[in-house]
């Protein structure tokens, strides 16, 4: 088995476009969520949504190339960017059969439903265009990368809800500890498009604290009353750790171990079972106890049944052991098929900005939280073993150890 290294993350989100910015913003435990008039317009019930400014696609690609790519594909790939030049790869050097590409990412609404409308609209297929068929599969983030950056191993998308990013990311792990792979480019994205989450919006899902957005997302406190919608993307380079060395590449952390599980029970309510399985096989592949771990990136996304679940989880594998946990979702809102990855590249960025993030809006625990250590503020320490867990609907549940020097 191969160690595998962190060379690059690059990330597109409410809290920034750069490093530098979203590092900010962990830091001071600021929200990216907004109200959306749009879709008040529409008639939501929650208008909630985490916003990304001042990101311009013409910036990255050309025209062509955009034709084929919704928004959050271009996204993906300017995080992409952002890896690449961070673990200094040129596109040469990832054009060979040794280097994959994996993300997570589980729909891609608006572009199918902008091709229903030119149909019903002009009454002939001949109107839709010939981009809009890319766009709207769900394969689009790697389809569209893998004709650009030419990689040559490895390429597709893994769907799985909101766990989509760490299990792309767990993939990538295993194909490169087994040395299928040398490197591989991965991570997850999300469309913030009213389109993409109306259905949730439709099941009562969502955060409906209009009077105060950035208060809204507040995992694991007794008074939270649903997510926050969001998007953006995330992207890692991983690679061989001894072949990252040898080019003398910067190792910005290690991924230990990737677990998995899923509950086989109930469509939307999870199971603290399952995810207490992942978290206990992920410690237990790389030999790692619980009072090892430092801090848990959690899932948490501010739902009443899921909070309670994970805290439920938390507590029962780490028993007497008290690491730090916070969810950044309080910040970012759920960047659901996404938030799997960025967890791991917020969590990344902490690591080597050495912090740990707060859980803001964190004010009254219930009877679960209360027995964790919420970070309610900003920590000023290094976190070295992070835990991060991912779940979503259907039962399915990742975690991901990961080592910071």
């Amino acid at each position: 088995m191969y160690r595998v290294a962190i060379t690059g993350i690059g990330i597109i989100s409410c809290l920034g476009n750069t490093i530098e910015d979203v590092a900010k913003a962990l830091y001071k435990g600021k929200s990216g969520i907004e109200i959306d008039p749009k879709r008040i317009e529409l008639g939501f019930k929650s208008p909630l949504t985490g916003i990304i400014k001042n990101f311009d696609p013409q910036k990255y690609l050309s025209k062509k190339q955009r034709k084929t790519m919704p928004l959050f594909a271009i996204q993906a790939y300017a995080a992409v960017e952002q890896a690449l030049k961070q673990a200094k790869l040129d596109f040469k050097s990832i054009q060979n059969e040794k280097t994959g590409l994996i993300f997570g990412s589980d729909s891609t609404c608006a572009a199918a439903v902008q091709q229903v409308d030119l149909l019903r609209k002009f009454k002939e297929t001949k109107m839709i265009g010939s981009g809009l068929v890319f766009q709207s599969m769900n394969s689009t983030i790697t389809m569209n990368l893998n004709t650009i950056l030419k990689t040559k191993g490895a390429s597709w998308t893994i769907s799985s809800a909101c766990s989509s990013g760490a299990h792309a990311i767990g993939q990538a792990f295993n194909l490169i500890a087994l040395g299928q792979q040398e490197r591989v480019i991965c991570g997850g994205a999300q469309e913030i498009a009213w389109e993409a989450v109306c259905s949730f919006d439709a099941l009562g899902a969502f955060s409906t604290k209009i009077n105060n957005p950035q208060g809204a997302s507040r995992p694991f406190d007794a008074n939270r009353d649903g997510l926050v919608p969001s998007g953006g993307a995330a992207a890692l380079i991983l690679e061989q750790y001894d072949l990252a060395k040898q080019r003398g590449a910067k190792i910005l952390g290690e991924i230990l171990s990737y677990s998995f599980s899923s509950d086989g029970n109930h469509l939307t309510i999870p199971q603290a079972e399952g995810l207490k399985r992942t978290m206990e096989s992920c410690l237990k592949q790389a030999n790692i106890t619980p009072k090892d771990v430092n801090y848990i990136c959690a899932h948490a996304t501010s739902t009443q049944a899921g909070d309670a679940v994970e805290a439920q989880a938390i507590k029962q594998v780490f028993e007497n052991y008290s690491p730090y946990v916070s969810s950044t979702k309080s910040m970012t809102g759920h960047e659901l098929w996404m938030s799997g990855a960025s967890q791991i590249v917020y969590s990344t960025i902490m690591a080597n900005y050495e912090f740990i993030a707060p859980n803001i809006n964190f004010q009254t625990p219930d009877k679960y939280s209360q027995e964790l250590n919420i970070a309610k503020e900003t920590i000023e320490t290094k976190p070295n073993f992070v835990l991060c867990n991912a779940a979503g609907f259907g039962g399915t549940n990742a975690s991901i150890l990961l080592r910071y020097f």
